[in-house]
């Protein structure tokens, strides 16, 4: 039977997201199903009483090619090891197609394993960029203006004034900073911030720590001041900083010598394309020529 999933659910999905992401933190886990985890966004296949897969579809609104829509992200999509290659997934994602084609143009995916989401139609829209950063690569500046108390309204306001140049990107409040605060932490992170002379935010980062590395998963920026005063801070925690950033960003036109390789991040799909060219007044035909109809970069930098 697929059915919503109940609140006494709750606790077998999460234990089955252990089970199933070891390569996830356990307090990453945690976070997710106390702050973002919700019964009415998730599916589950349950048999004689047993939860065998489960998926969640966690919507938001878009902003895409000058219009909010709504839209979904699919995540979670976990069957227990003892009923894989039964076919589970097919049968959840039947559910999911049908629902999507009747509420919502696009809607998208993280996968670790894309291969499994394009016969439903998903492509990787979303790239991004990792650029590796020592020490050699960046002279030692003063971390005047640098900051790890970073206000919620400071970081809508400038994420707000980044992403205008880009389309295709999540629309934001102060509780999705508030949220994200909570993300990090609960995974030992930081924010790290700069502000100007003038106490205005220039450039906020989220940082992850490993023995030898900051994993700068989201840096927002308005010069290349601002984004080396956090970079140049990062090196001092750990001799190495990776910085994760949209596609279009390649760093390496600022600090010659980076190392910067490409991957996928998020995948899409457009679920009603006569819908979608009346709505903007194009012709696309596939996926592609859809996210590429506003001529404007893409930015996507959620995980849910």
């Amino acid at each position: 039977m697929i059915k919503k999933a109940e609140v006494g659910q709750t606790n077998t999905i999460k234990k089955m997201w252990n089970q199933c992401f070891p390569q996830e933190e356990e307090s990453y886990i945690d976070y997710y199903f106390d702050e973002v985890y919700k019964p009415d966004n998730t599916i589950i296949l349950i048999d004689n009483g047993i939860v065998q897969s489960s998926l969640q579809r966690i919507p938001h609104e878009m902003m895409f090619n000058n219009r909010v829509i709504r839209t979904s992200m699919i995540v979670g999509v976990t069957t227990l090891p003892q009923y894989q290659k039964q076919g589970n997934m097919k049968k959840l994602m039947s559910v999911v197609m049908d629902e999507i084609e009747h509420q919502e143009l696009i809607t998208l995916v993280q996968a670790y394993n894309p291969s499994l989401y394009e016969s439903y139609g998903f492509k990787m829209i979303y790239n991004h960029k990792e650029a590796t950063f020592t020490r050699n690569l960046i002279e030692k500046i003063s971390n005047d203006g640098c900051s790890y108390d970073i206000r919620s309204e400071d970081m809508l306001q400038l994420y707000a004034t980044f992403v205008k140049r880009f389309n295709g990107y999540y629309i934001r409040d102060v509780e999705n900073f508030n949220q994200l605060k909570k993300e990090i932490s609960a995974q030992r992170g930081k924010i790290l911030g700069y502000y100007n002379e003038k106490g205005q935010l220039q450039a906020y980062a989220t940082c992850l720590f490993t023995n030898k590395e900051v994993v700068m998963e989201e840096i927002i920026y308005l010069n290349s001041l601002a984004l080396t005063k956090l970079i140049n801070l990062g090196l001092q925690i750990r001799s190495v900083v990776k910085v994760h950033t949209s596609e279009v960003e390649d760093l390496r036109i600022i600090y010659p010598g980076v190392e910067v390789i490409d991957y996928g991040f998020t995948m899409a799909r457009v679920n009603d394309y006569d819908l979608f060219n009346r709505l903007y007044q194009v012709q696309s035909k596939t996926i592609e020529e859809a996210f590429t109809s506003s001529g404007k970069p893409l930015y996507m930098n959620e995980f849910y």
